[in-house]
């Protein structure tokens, strides 16, 4: 597909977008209808999608609309490209500019299009995160570095970095975590290469690894809130734990088993029938659903999807969470929350809200984790009986 092609099949994802699917949905579609496309071709138009939804605001202004072809318009002008080579109407390159998108716009000073943040989130960075609240909305508008936990069962970092350099992957320490490496070239490799498929590495957050690395040593360790169970594979890389994941919907843990034989780690999956019987835990991590504002540069629809309504339910369901892990825990154990959340809301709040629900219960440990090039947006605390 030549680079025009490519803008406008991003414009056709947008469009399917704009009726209701989402993201992943709409490109998921898009491929499925272009079978001619290669592996660079959707790479090259995932892109082009998400840099959108990571600027939809400046993209609008730039394009001075918010129809599909406007926000590609916007963001490319945005980005310097040649707008002319790139909408010229030859072969399947969208059509020419007209006079009117021709004429750049002059560039945006209102604070909300700055940051491309709905305006009701504001005051909410504002209020979480203070003078840094700015600099924050900014760094989630870039791509999201990619990072990776060496499994430490198997490999330690500097051999990993020596081995992913053979297979054309260039990877440097991460200074968040001792398992954290970050990628700076060849990421797209990672997936086919022998030291992911042998389990030498995993794709994860630097950020959520951290908040692994700082989980007290107790032995039997519940991951209360898995999902695919990263979290959970990378403490039971660890000597000594005894690992327990389990999920409110267990096919989000599907492929958990594998992954866990390929990494040579023992995880065992526990529906919510057997949790009674297997506790209590010395350790039980709830990295609990949220709006997942942390990570909105990896997914980016989530700043647009947000609503008040909706935020209001996650902190519902948080509080939920703790209260039900509190009572699987052991008397001298640790409850660990954590959110790839930036909001007071579901962070320092739900801590607040938990302690005040449970008297002879005390915070030991709090840390946020800024958005920037070591790590996404991440809140822990370390609650413990008194």
């Amino acid at each position: 597909m030549t680079p025009g092609a490519r803008v406008a099949a991003a414009i056709e994802v947008l469009h399917d977008m704009s009726e209701g699917l989402a993201a992943e949905q709409a490109l998921t579609r898009w491929a499925r209808r272009s079978r001619f496309a290669g592996s660079k071709d959707r790479a090259a138009i995932r892109d082009h999608v998400f840099d959108v939804l990571r600027c939809k605001r400046t993209a609008a202004h730039f394009g001075q609309s918010s129809t599909p072809r406007a926000l590609l318009i916007g963001i490319l002008r945005q980005q310097g490209a040649d707008l002319d080579a790139l909408f010229s109407g030859i072969g399947h390159a969208p059509q020419p500019l007209s006079e009117a998108e021709a004429q750049a716009p002059l560039p945006p000073e209102e604070e909300a299009t700055l940051w491309n943040l709905p305006d009701w989130l504001i005051p909410l960075f504002k209020e979480a995160l203070g003078a840094e609240a700015g600099t924050t909305a900014m760094a989630l508008q870039e791509r999201a570095p990619i990072f990776l936990r060496v499994n430490i069962a198997k490999i330690d970092r500097a051999a990993a970095i020596a081995q992913l350099a053979g297979e054309g992957i260039t990877a440097e320490v991460n200074p968040l975590c001792d398992t954290a490496l970050s990628v700076t070239e060849g990421a797209r490799k990672i997936r086919n290469s022998a030291c992911y498929t042998e389990g030498l590495v995993e794709l994860q957050d630097a950020a959520s690894q951290a908040v692994v690395a700082t989980l007290p040593t107790g032995v039997k360790l519940l991951d209360y809130c898995a999902g695919g169970g990263g979290k959970a594979l990378a403490v039971a890389a660890q000597q000594g734990r005894q690992v327990f994941a389990h999920d409110i919907d267990p096919r989000r843990m599907a492929d958990l088993s594998a992954r866990a034989e390929r990494a040579g780690a023992a995880v065992t999956q526990l529906d919510s029938d057997a949790l009674p019987g297997a506790a209590p835990f010395d350790v039980i991590l709830c990295d609990a659903p949220c709006s997942g504002s942390g990570a909105w540069r990896r997914a980016a629809e989530g700043k647009w999807t947000l609503t008040a309504a909706r935020l209001a339910e996650l902190t519902a369901i948080q509080d939920s969470i703790l209260d039900e892990a509190a009572g699987l825990l052991g008397d001298q154990g640790t409850l660990a929350y954590a959110t790839c959340s930036l909001l007071r809301e579901e962070n320092e709040d739900r801590v607040a809200a938990f302690l005040a629900r449970h008297p002879g219960w005390r915070c030991s440990d709090q840390h946020r984790y800024a958005v920037g090039p070591a790590g996404d947006g991440f809140f822990a605390a370390h609650l413990m009986r008194d």
